[in-house]
């Protein structure tokens, strides 16, 4: 039999030390759980840890006379599970301490069990003097990089507190009824026959809301392919883009395909999805797959079209940006551990270079939206800005959304906007 938690340990040790993605450790370790209730308890585990990885692996600088981290990882990164089982899942003191040091055992160190029951018995007894010191420094407090609040603080000087918080607040699970087989109203009510407290979103036409996040593969009509699951800012992408029946459209830096499935739900399109990555586009044919829908899936480098091109220009492109994605951090906490300052101006970079490329494009008369699930300035309004001075036949349309706020140019949802995820979106028509 697996333990749960010495298996969360090690992966998360992977996430927050070695470079992995969230994704990659719950696909790699979640099938040695055939219990569900195990596979959910190692999902919290993991998303929890490396949201407050940033909070907690300090803390235990003061808890351990010789740190761990470089020796003994798997063990450091279970006393960090530890103190997440306290303060942020609040189990009780047995699952978080007693069944720690169990684990322990299972990751075959039982001579460090003692140190791990007495770190985490301390921590129990200086609880409020050790979060008062960690409470005293922002990047502690909130479980942010230090460079990453101060761009917050900079570029969203009047939201930033409030970004901080909500990118430490579980998201709902969005889900988007697939128009081509079902309705949003007859998908609600299927989930509610099932007892899921879904609720239709008040604005987003095909979006669905349920409280928590889940295996998506045991919910209803998922395998018929009557929903998929994407946040409620990017299913904005469909109502901007504004594609009609019959018209060609390119999805560059397309995968994993949610932008593009939710644009053929609405219409019969002639629609080119672009990855650089062809495992990545496979994953798009996986969904196009499972939705029932249609779509010329090409590989190739969207800064560099004449690669892949066959000269014919689209009367709509969708620019889903590699980005930073510091806007959808609750959603993907292990990018807190990942990203860096010196990404922001390499990434910038290339937005410039794939909206520059792309633009010759697009039909006179056509129109573009660039969109980036990122908060900060450099990636968003700037990038359009330099497309607009060196492109005279490019204009920024104006439009408003109910939830977020106008930038320089375009619009950005910041993190927990009407409980969105953070995503900035631009409208360039061409003259």
């Amino acid at each position: 039999m697996t333990d749960t938690r010495a298996l969360a340990a090690t992966a998360l040790a992977d996430i927050a030390l070695r470079g992995a993605s969230l994704r990659e450790a719950m696909e790699r370790h979640a099938g040695k759980l055939p219990d569900p209730r195990d596979r959910a308890l190692l999902m919290a585990l993991l998303s929890e840890g490396a949201r407050w990885w940033l909070r907690f692996d300090p803390a235990l600088d003061r808890l351990l006379a010789q740190p761990l981290r470089r020796k003994e990882s798997q063990v450091h990164a279970l006393l960090v599970l530890g103190l997440v089982q306290l303060e942020i899942l609040q189990l009780s003191d047995y699952a978080a301490v007693a069944a720690t040091v169990e684990a322990t055992r299972a990751l075959k160190r039982p001579r460090l069990a003692g140190l791990v029951n007495a770190v985490l018995r301390r921590w129990q007894r200086e609880r409020g003097e050790l979060l008062a010191l960690l409470d005293a420094h922002p990047s502690t407090r909130h479980a942010h990089p230090a460079w990453l609040a101060d761009v917050i603080a900079r570029d969203w000087p009047g939201q930033a507190a409030e970004v901080l918080a909500a990118d430490n607040r579980e998201p709902p699970l969005m889900l988007r009824a697939n128009r081509r087989r079902t309705t949003r109203e007859a998908l609600l009510e299927r989930l509610r026959l099932h007892g899921q407290a879904a609720e239709l979103h008040p604005w987003l036409a095909d979006a669905v809301v349920l409280p928590h996040s889940g295996d998506v593969t045991r919910l209803p009509g998922f395998a018929e392919g009557l929903f998929a699951v994407q946040d409620g800012a990017a299913q904005t992408a469909a109502d901007l883009l504004d594609a009609h029946p019959g018209q060609r459209v390119l999805d560059a830096c397309a995968a994993p395909g949610g932008k593009a499935c939710h644009l053929l739900e609405r219409h019969d399109l002639d629609l080119t999805a672009l990855d650089s990555d062809p495992g990545r586009l496979r994953r798009i044919a996986q969904n196009l797959d499972r939705l029932g829908l249609r779509a010329e899936l090409r590989t190739g480098d969207a800064s560099a079209p004449q690669a892949w091109w066959d000269g014919q220009p689209y009367d709509r492109i969708l620019i889903d940006a590699p980005c930073s994605a510091t806007g959808v951090l609750r959603r993907r906490p292990d990018v807190r551990l990942h990203r860096r300052a010196s990404d922001i101006d390499a990434l910038a970079a290339l937005q410039q270079r794939i909206l520059a490329a792309l633009w010759p494009l697009l039909k006179p008369g056509g129109r573009l939206v660039y969109a980036t699930c990122s908060l900060l300035r450099a990636e968003n309004e700037a990038a359009v800005q330099a497309l607009l001075l060196r492109a005279p036949d490019a204009r920024a349309l104006s439009f408003t959304l109910p939830e977020g706020q106008a930038a320089a140019v375009g619009w950005q949802i910041l993190p927990g906007d009407g409980d969105l995820d953070g995503m900035y979106y631009a409208v360039l028509e061409k003259r």
